[in-house]
């Protein structure tokens, strides 16, 4: 096997919107920070969260005349 091949990486904190936070190994080679993780993911947690940005969603329903 060659030498040398792989990136380099390092462990890194992971920080969720929600506030989970756990270590991983990446080539990032800084924390990050993310939005959605599998403590507070819908599909995980069997919960519907609707994130609406700038009211999109809102904007849909009255352009189609849909109800809540």
């Amino acid at each position: 096997m060659k030498s040398n091949t792989h990136p380099n990486s390092k462990e890194v904190t992971v920080t969720c919107s929600c506030g989970n936070a756990f270590v991983t190994r990446t080539t990032a080679m800084r924390d990050l920070s993310i939005d959605v993780c599998s403590q507070c993911h819908p599909f995980y947690t069997g919960k519907q969260k609707v994130v609406d940005t700038a009211g999109r969603v809102d904007k849909f329903r009255q352009k189609y005349g849909l109800k809540r």
